[in-house]
């Protein structure tokens, strides 16, 4: 059964850092591609960054371009997202999930992936 967790959110500063982490059990981790998604109140959930099964590509909406980071650790079976210069538009519930055997670009569409974590706020804010 697939899990995932989320963890490392909080409240930080504009232009500040944080690194959430989503620690996946259940499931061999580069036979899916995972992403983090984000939804904020009123809007529609958004892929903001895939990591491919296979190769490891990695996909970036482009507002989060040049700031985010993704990583997954095969070893420890976690992805990361490393977000520098945060904002205050990134405020938002971000969740990591995941979809079979699959390219990074399907980040943008979010309804057809399999597998979500609980989600957890980011808040960004002085």
């Amino acid at each position: 059964q697939v899990q995932l967790v989320e963890s490392g959110g909080g409240l930080v500063q504009p232009g500040e850092s944080l690194r959430l982490a989503c620690a996946a059990s259940g499931f061999i981790l580069d036979q899916y591609a995972i992403g983090w998604f984000r939804q904020a109140p009123g809007k529609e959930r958004e892929g903001i960054s895939c990591i491919s099964s296979a190769d490891g590509r990695t996909y970036y909406a482009d507002s989060v371009k040049g700031r985010f980071t993704i990583s997954r650790d095969l070893a420890n079976k976690t992805v990361y997202l490393q977000m520098d210069s945060l904002k205050p538009e990134d405020t938002a519930v971000y969740y990591c999930a995941t979809r079979f055997r699959s390219a990074s670009y399907y980040c943008r569409a979010p309804d057809t992936f399999e597998s979500w974590g609980q989600g957890i706020q980011v808040t960004v804010s002085s």
